[in-house]
């Protein structure tokens, strides 16, 4: 027998050396591991690579993404996302109308404050709130220019808070208009000859505004509008129908007055100035027929105007020049004419009050 040549029983003969393989190396899998050769997967089972988490900052390409068999597609239900809200545009705000101011910057700041529509500093608190000049900014008081220069500054600031701060033309606007650009010609006032130098002089011109009155003032005020209508109040300065006499509409009333302005003929500033300074239109007898006339053409369900101030209407002694040192007791807007006119001239050149009303009226 040749050696080694007998069969060897199991465990028997000696070790027969042999070559290792791969598969010799292979590590058996851990109790819990779930890995591709963890407990119960078989090497030719086809098992689904662990999940890792991707490091920090890593950007998913498409190989990560998973296959999907175009031949069964996969419904996927998507909610829809709502559209966000739109806040709703907020609304005008509260509407302020000022009487005459002739000059009486202090007070004038003063009722703007206790109305909280400036602060301590006098700067534009009142956010969209709109603000109504009724006209007659300078003459008798003592700071007409800066009564225009803060009516001035307030628009800008109020506009950019989302109001607004306007203001209409009144005669006094249109006399110093006149006086600077025609000082002594000669005009024909219709009870002979006049200058606007003389009207002025005569109804309270101050020569400190005259000598501080520059072209930007001018240029404001020449561009000042006569007539608008806000919230069913038709604004106007004077308490006179004359507007009628220069349009049936309110774009028609102001451009035929910047119209005449433009054209720069004393004669026709003139008779402008002179009909606007008419008053007392609405107060005796058929004053609230010629309220109708003005609401009827232009619109509104009121009219608001300055220009006469209230103890005139109501018939009380005062002057205009502020001699009478008592003055008359004036608390708010006088409403009159069937209740259709609403009063705003608080007589502040006679010691009376400048007034500063939000409207409407509380009933």
């Amino acid at each position: 027998m040749v050696e080694g040549s007998m069969t060897q029983g199991a465990g028997q003969g000696p070790e027969v050396e042999r070559t290792a393989t791969l598969r010799d190396f292979r590590v058996p899998a851990y109790v819990h591991e779930t890995g591709p050769y963890g407990q119960g997967a078989h090497p030719g089972d086809t098992v689904p690579a662990p999940e890792t988490a991707a490091p920090d900052g890593y950007t998913p390409t498409e190989r990560d993404l998973p296959v999907i068999d175009r031949q069964d597609p996969v419904q996927v239900a998507v909610e829809p996302v709502p559209a966000p809200a739109v806040p709703p545009a907020p609304g005008p705000g509260p509407l302020y109308v000022v009487g005459d101011v002739h000059g009486y910057l202090d007070e004038l700041v003063a009722a703007l404050q206790e109305q909280h529509l400036i602060d301590a500093e006098g700067q534009w608190c009142a956010g969209t709130a709109r603000l109504w000049f009724l006209g007659d900014f300078t003459d008798r008081g003592p700071d007409g220019i800066g009564v225009i220069d803060l009516v001035m500054r307030l628009s800008a600031e109020a506009a950019a808070a989302g109001g607004y701060c306007k203001a209409l033309m009144g005669n006094h606007e249109l006399l110093l208009l006149g006086a600077k650009r025609f000082g002594d010609t000669p005009v024909n006032s219709g009870a002979g000859t006049a200058t606007f130098q003389a009207a002025w002089l005569l109804n309270g011109g101050q020569k400190t505004d005259m000598d501080r009155l520059q072209d930007h003032h001018l240029q404001w005020m020449a561009r000042l509008d006569a007539v608008e209508e806000v919230d069913g109040h038709l604004l106007v300065h004077s308490d006179t129908t004359a507007y009628l006499d220069y349009g049936g509409s309110i774009e028609e009333v102001n451009d035929t007055i910047h119209d005449t302005l433009t054209r720069n003929d004393a004669d026709e500033v003139w008779d402008l100035f002179r009909k606007f300074t008419k008053r007392f239109s609405f107060r005796d007898e058929g004053g609230a027929d010629a309220v109708r006339s003005l609401l009827d053409t232009y619109g509104g369900t009121r009219i608001v105007h300055g220009h006469s101030p209230i103890p005139y209407l109501l018939g009380e002694v005062g002057s205009e020049d502020g001699e009478d040192d008592s003055g008359p007791t004036v608390e708010g807007p006088h409403v009159y004419a069937d209740g259709l006119a609403i009063a705003m001239d608080g007589g502040v050149t006679m010691a009376g009050k400048l007034l500063v009303q939000q409207l409407p009226l509380p009933d």
